[in-house]
């Protein structure tokens, strides 16, 4: 019997087997009826090494009614660049619920045994000192989770998987 587990098997052909829903998040093929937010970032792994291979993926639930043309509403996935950048345009909701994330990423990247879960909230929410989720991490921890206003619906969010300054990753139950 094998004890290798799923996430060990996709091996270094992440990019080409999941190209399919890359393509099914270009940017410009974005069918919203809703105001987008530009999010980008970098990864980094526990040297400050920028990660060239990494899958990031996210979801955006609140988002995902304004995207009733997309292939899967709410979803993103694109593949790091190779200074470890990435690019993700996702819908917000008029009604954003205050406090709550603007997406929940899943970073799938070589080297991890098992994909890491993380959140990102923007800055500028009126709602942060709220949220429930954010509530649960040390205070001094939280600013790892916050997407920092670069522009006019523009943020900045880097995901640094080790080191002093690692982001947070969440277990579910």
């Amino acid at each position: 019997m094998s004890k290798i587990t799923t996430s060990q098997t996709i091996g270094p052909f992440s990019h080409e087997a999941w190209q399919w829903a890359v393509d099914a998040c270009i940017p410009g093929h974005l069918k919203t009826t809703g105001e987008t937010v530009l999010v980008t970032g970098n990864i980094f792994d526990g040297d400050g090494a920028p990660i060239n291979d990494a899958q990031i993926e996210a979801w955006t639930p609140d988002g995902a009614a304004l995207e009733p043309e997309q292939l899967i509403p709410g979803f993103r996935r694109v593949p790091s660049g190779a200074d470890g950048e990435f690019s993700l345009r996702v819908s917000k909701p008029d009604a954003a619920k205050p406090g709550e994330p603007l997406m929940y990423v899943t970073v799938f990247a070589r080297g991890l045994v098992l994909h890491q879960f993380t959140a990102v909230f923007l800055e500028d929410d009126p709602g942060l000192a709220d949220s429930s989720i954010l509530n649960q991490v040390p205070e001094a921890r939280r600013a790892t989770l916050l997407a920092r206003r670069t522009g006019d619906g523009q943020y900045h969010w880097d995901i640094r998987m080790q080191g002093e300054a690692e982001t947070v990753f969440f277990d579910y139950a």
